[in-house]
């Protein structure tokens, strides 16, 4: 049964009409045409200005098409740990306030990110004293049990693990953390089973970027044989993130990937797409031509992507070109214009992107 909210005239009269040129037909929202196939749209938003709940029009925008939302940053260790006794919700409760007050569910975006960069400076410089492995352990249950019981029945899934697998060669990352405890793979089993034991009705997924493209098969690889050790080890981890952060280009890798796809789902793990959009870098100028290779290119993605009855949950990182984290993502466009990754335009005004994507969710087999 399709809801209200669920369709939208795209004059948006939830705040958007002055943003969004007038159209007379009603359209199906995205999440809308998601649900009669058993699954869910939704997208990233932050406690900013771009992209944000802060802007009325981008707020109208998620509330009238996504079914549930992931913070950006707002949930990360730099965003609540300003130090190793500390906490502090008050953005990511704006965001859950905002998702709640509209019906929408929220992901949990994450709970580690296994890398240094990202870490917090005083993670990286911690002081693990004369039993580094136990003070790491603290740590790191600390900020899991804290996190997921803060927010137990209000978000049902969680990245637990963001980006453990180096791409260059498929090893596992390092940071401070994973070395004063005795090794990466401790650490995330760890991470896991924390968060088993505090949110026991949550989905647990482990989150990465790798991707069907050429250079990929490394990181493939390496996710693979992370994904079989959880299985081994019996760590509980039910779910692979697969961000999708895709680039147009000619010869995407189909077959690996399927082969790639067809190893996740045979040991038995879910699946999401938790961070679509579409580089445009390499492309032509031209908006028009632009849109239209974006769109065919995000279509077989997709088309390719829903034929895995186990994925359920769709969401891109941004609904709007302009609050894109490519705008400002080495490569750029090298003739200086912004790129167009996204369902919509900087003016709110819905591109080809955003059609390719209820196509796909049209064409798609029904869930279970």
């Amino acid at each position: 049964m399709v809801s209200r909210r669920d369709t939208l005239a795209m004059t948006l009269g939830l705040g958007l009409a002055a943003a969004v040129p007038a159209r007379p037909e009603a359209v199906t929202s995205l999440n809308a045409l998601a649900r009669t196939k058993g699954m869910r749209f939704g997208s990233a938003v932050n406690d900013g200005t771009a992209g944000s709940i802060n802007d009325p029009s981008y707020a109208a925008l998620l509330a009238a098409e996504c079914g549930l939302l992931v913070p950006e940053i707002e949930l990360k260790w730099r965003a609540i740990r300003p130090d190793s006794e500390r906490f502090d919700f008050s953005r990511f409760d704006r965001i859950l306030d905002y998702a709640q007050a509209h019906g929408m569910a929220m992901r949990g975006h994450n709970l580690l990110w296994q890398r240094p960069k990202w870490m917090p400076a005083w993670a990286e410089s911690h002081d693990f004293g004369v039993r580094p492995a136990t003070e790491a352990e603290r740590l790191l249950r600390t900020h899991v049990t804290t996190v997921c019981r803060r927010y137990l029945g209000r978000i049902r899934s969680y990245d637990v693990v963001n980006e453990a697998v180096l791409p260059e060669n498929g090893e596992l990352a390092q940071t401070a953390l994973s070395r004063a405890i005795g090794g990466t793979q401790t650490l995330l089993d760890l991470a896991f089973h924390t968060a088993r034991a505090a949110a026991p009705d949550a989905q647990l997924v482990y989150n990465d970027y790798m991707s069907w493209e050429s250079v990929n098969d490394a990181h493939r690889d390496g996710v693979l044989r992370l994904l079989e050790g959880f299985r081994r080890g019996g760590v509980p981890v039910d779910a692979l993130g697969v961000q999708s952060h895709i680039t147009v280009q000619d010869q995407p890798q189909v077959k690996s990937w399927r082969r790639f796809m067809d190893d996740v789902q045979g040991m038995g793990y879910d699946v999401l797409i938790t961070e679509f959009d579409v580089n445009d870098q390499r492309l032509i100028a031209d908006v028009q031509k632009r849109d239209r290779a974006v769109a065919q290119y995000a279509r077989n993605y997709l088309d390719l992507m829903f034929t895995y009855p186990r994925l359920k949950d769709v969401l891109v990182w941004g609904m709007c070109d302009g609050a894109s984290w490519l705008q400002h993502f080495d490569p750029l466009r090298v003739d200086g214009l912004p790129k167009r990754p996204c369902p919509y335009d900087s003016n709110f005004r819905p591109k080809p992107l955003r059609g390719a994507i209820a196509a796909a969710f049209e064409a798609a087999s029904a869930r279970g």
